[in-house]
């Protein structure tokens, strides 16, 4: 897994994976949630790409947005 940059370092994001077809986070309590396109929907997904490429934002998308729409916990 890629650390999360967070620039602010208030997030509760630690880690995350790209792969075609979803996105993995692992959040600072060692939870691993996958989210893909379906889960998501692709809008949503492409926009947590975005975000965790650029090491901001991310969490606060999650909570708002995403929060539940994981399609499985991975730990």
């Amino acid at each position: 897994m890629t650390p999360y940059r967070d620039w602010d370092q208030d997030s509760g994001i630690k880690a995350y994976e790209i792969a075609s077809s979803h996105m993995d986070v692992q959040f600072k309590d060692g939870a691993v949630y996958r989210y893909t396109a379906v889960s998501a929907g692709r809008a949503n997904l492409d926009r947590m790409v975005l975000l965790a490429r650029s090491g901001d934002g991310l969490n606060q998308f999650i909570n708002r947005a995403v929060k539940t729409r994981y399609s499985e916990r991975l730990a």
